[in-house]
């Protein structure tokens, strides 16, 4: 029993000489330390949403398409190491250009390009 005597701690006035006491700053910084890990959980959270762990990959090829408000797009374009943007308005598509085939829709839904000239390619 003498063992267990010396093992008990003293509740009271005397023991805050000790560091028993709390300290009215450890709340804060442990609304600090919580933060963080919120903050940390979250963007984990938002790059396995959305995917983006892709981006980090040396080795990764991929295309994301971004619309604006203006009715833009934007196609962000990844290949290895090289990230290209292209911005893509209405303005892109206009003008004048020359005809170059003529594309057809098979019944079983595939496409059949027959260009000017005579010869057929398929995709």
């Amino acid at each position: 029993m003498r063992y267990l005597k010396k093992r008990r701690h003293a509740i009271g006035p005397e023991s805050q000489g000790r560091g028993l006491a709390s300290d009215p700053m450890d709340g804060v910084a442990n609304l600090f330390d919580v933060g963080l890990v919120f903050i940390v959980g979250l963007i984990v959270t938002l790059f396995s949403t959305y995917r983006l762990h892709d981006l980090f990959n040396a080795e990764s090829e991929m295309t994301i398409v971004k619309k604006t408000k203006d009715g833009e797009m934007e196609i962000i374009t990844k290949k290895k190491e090289k990230i290209d943007v292209l911005k893509v308005s209405k303005s892109m598509g206009e003008g004048e250009g020359q005809r170059m085939g003529v594309a057809y829709r098979l019944e079983d839904g595939s496409m059949v390009y027959v260009p000017d000239g005579g010869e057929t390619a398929s995709e």
